[in-house]
This record gives C-alpha cells, sequence and structure tokens, in this order.
C-alpha cells in the first residue's frame, strides 16, 4: 500500500452535520459506506471528506463489494463454460483491479522491506522506493498463486463466491486493530492521513465481518475466519514492531494480504 496512492483526506473535511449525527443514523452510515468504497476501490464512486479511519466500521462492507465482484466475474466464467482455473484467475484479477493493486503493493514493498539489510531508516527507505524488489515479485506470485489454487480447490462455484466475499471483508476488517495497537512509523504518508478509529468503530467492524462471513460461508467458516484473519494481522504487525517500530500503508496491506490468504487456506481445509 504505497504511501503517495492515495490523496490525503482532511480530519476538518467533514460537516457539522455530519459530526453531530449519531453513530447508527441512517445518514451517518451512508456517509462511512462511500467513505470506505472510495478509499479502498477504484469505482466511481463519489466519496465524502474525512479521514478514511472515521469509516472504520464500513471497512468490511467495502471489502465485501469488492468480493462480490469477484464472484460475480467467477460465477459468469463457469456459467459460460470456462475451466475453474481460468474463472479463478479472472475473479483473483478482477479483485485487483476493482482494488487498485493497493493492498498488492503494500505486500510487495513489505516483502522488500523483509529483504533488505540495514537499520530502521533504511528499511523505511525501501517501503517508500515506487521500484519493486526481488522479494516483493515472489511475494506477490506466491500470494497470487495461493488465492488461484485455494478457488481451485474449493470446487463449488457458490463455495468460491462465498470465500471470495469472506476473505475481503475480513482482511479489511483487520486493519483497524494495527491502527489501534500500533504506533505510526513516520510522521507522513497515507497511514498517517488516514488517521486512528475509535475502540468502537474497530469492533462493530469485526462484528460486522463476521455477519457478513456468515451470510456468505456459514458461521462455523465465518468464526475460524475471523479467527485466522486476526491471527495473520498479528503476526505482521508484530513483524513490523520488530523492523520498524510501527506501521505504515504498506503495513496495513500486506497484513490485508496475508489475512486474505490464511482465510482462503482454512477455508479450503473446512471444505
Amino acid at each position: 500500500m504505497n504511501d503517495q496512492s492515495r490523496p490525503p483526506r482532511s480530519a476538518s473535511a467533514a460537516t457539522g452535520q455530519n459530526a453531530s449525527r449519531p453513530a447508527w443514523h441512517p445518514g451517518q452510515w451512508w456517509r462511512e459506506i462511500r467513505l470506505a468504497i472510495g478509499f479502498f476501490t477504484r469505482l466511481p464512486f463519489k466519496s465524502p471528506p474525512g479521514q478514511t479511519a472515521e469509516a472504520a466500521r464500513a471497512f468490511a462492507i467495502a471489502g465485501a463489494v469488492i468480493g462480490l465482484i469477484g464472484s460475480l466475474i467467477y460465477l459468469l466464467a463457469m456459467e459460460i463454460g470456462l475451466s475453474g482455473l481460468l474463472a479463478a484467475l479472472l475473479a483473483v484479477a478482477a479483485t485487483v483491479i476493482v482494488g487498485g493493486a493497493l493492498h498488492e503493493d503494500g505486500l510487495a514493498d513489505f516483502a522488500d522491506m523483509l529483504g533488505v539489510r540495514g537499520d530502521r531508516e533504511r528499511k523505511l527507505m525501501v517501503m517508500r522506493d515506487s521500484r519493486i524488489g526481488s522479494y516483493g515479485v515472489l511475494a506477490l506470485g506466491f500470494s497470487t498463486a495461493i488465492k488461484v489454487s485455494a478457488l481451485v480447490g474449493l470446487g463449488s462455484p457458490w463455495l468460491v463466491a462465498g470465500a471470495l466475499i469472506t476473505a475481503h471483508a475480513m482482511g479489511r476488517a483487520t486493519l483497524p486493530i494495527i491502527m489501534r495497537s500500533l504506533p505510526l512509523a513516520r510522521a507522513s504518508g497515507l497511514a498517517v492521513d488516514a488517521g486512528k478509529p475509535s475502540a468502537a468503530a474497530t469492533y462493530q467492524g469485526l462484528g460486522i465481518a463476521l455477519l457478513i462471513a456468515a451470510f456468505a460461508c456459514g458461521p462455523g467458516a465465518a468464526l475460524v475466519s475471523l479467527v485466522v484473519a486476526i491471527v495473520a494481522a498479528f503476526l505482521v504487525s508484530e513483524v513490523a514492531r520488530r523492523h520498524i517500530h510501527g506501521y505504515t500503508g504498506d503495513v496495513l496491506g500486506a497484513a490485508q494480504e496475508m489475512a486474505q490468504l490464511a482465510i482462503f487456506i482454512n477455508l479450503v481445509a473446512l471444505a
């Protein structure tokens, strides 16, 4: 998640009317959903001004939208007679395109950071570099291969659709946990512009992700997905704490991708 890949948002840009609305007001919900979808996707969706963290409880909804689009592409590909492998490749490609490769970029930069020798400042400099190294290429290659293989392994089109929606919703719902538990690694960048989510919004977002996953793949699989997503995100955050003493937008992108991979692998095991 390159720190320069999204324009900064002003914390003071929200109107007084929005600020005074109750948390569960329909208008406030709609604003947060627009803000989350506007940030996490490349859809032609007008996003209101504000910090991304203000929409933390809607992160899962934005992820579900991306997963749903991938699911529709997969189901359409299967309907016209394409192979399961080709349908899975098209579905994964669709989610990457809709998401603007935001998190894939973060995974690549995070992997390059792990592969470089040097102190904290050197590692942060590598993460900010727009070029991709060998570790980043390998990380993206293995990540894509695991996703496609998992979807092919699930077999049933409806299991695949549920897995895509669950992984994308749950993966993004884990991000506020890192944003709250780690300090910022640098004083500028995408993560700084995003702000810090509240505890209430973080827990509400996880609850919404769990509900989405329960509908998409069943209650049992949803609980497993929640646990493995949190564990994966926690492991990435601990690596970031050790190497750069905090988080950046790239760390969040890597955490989301690793959470997705953990969910896909566990859903295949459950199936």
